[in-house]
């Protein structure tokens, strides 16, 4: 019988951790991108962006689906989007493009990292009654990545636009429906 105890708690914090490991899983996939980026390896990047916002996509589900949600899942997810969604793509696109431009390039860069900081902060203190105040950082920073595909194709000077109105969505008043 305690072995049956033992078994059933220890599914029971296994669990309750489920949507952690997703969001941790999140921030890891975030982290590599930085470090591939860095090394020049933008498309491998831009890859792991996405995934990372699979996990994303999937912690909020479990954690809603399993009745798991909490304060730290929230905080925790809140800083995993911050480095996935905030300087990951910032410095993908900073490496893709921006560093061309010299100190606006540096500057739109840190900007949109701002900007998403403090879109996650005001996401956490707010209530949601069914929409986001401001573009959600997972969105900007998933156009933002997408960007990257059109730096071929579109003028350089664009992409200070795009990550400039990026920026200022994710901060501004309007309201987008959650899906």
């Amino acid at each position: 019988m305690f072995l049956v105890d033992a078994f059933d708690q220890t599914i029971r914090k296994l669990k309750a951790q489920t949507a952690n490991v997703l969001t941790l899983a999140n921030l890891g996939l975030g982290g590599c991108a930085i470090l591939v980026g860095i090394n020049g390896q933008l498309h491998l990047s831009l890859l792991l962006i996405f995934i990372a916002a699979l996990a994303d996509r999937f912690d909020g589900i479990v954690a809603r689906k399993l009745q798991i949600e909490s304060d730290l899942g929230k905080q925790l997810d809140s800083m995993s989007d911050i480095i996935s969604f905030g300087v990951a793509p910032a410095l993908l696109l900073y490496q893709g493009i921006l560093n061309l431009f010299g100190f606006p390039g540096i500057f739109l860069t840190v900007f949109f990292i701002s900007c998403g900081a403090f879109r996650l902060a005001r996401f956490n203190i707010t209530e949601n009654n069914g929409y986001f105040m401001g573009l959600p950082i997972t969105s900007a920073g998933c156009l933002l990545t997408l960007s990257y595909l059109a730096i071929p194709y579109f003028p350089p000077n664009s992409f200070l636009f795009i990550i400039f109105i990026l920026s200022i969505l994710m901060i501004s008043t309007f309201t987008f429906k959650k899906i």
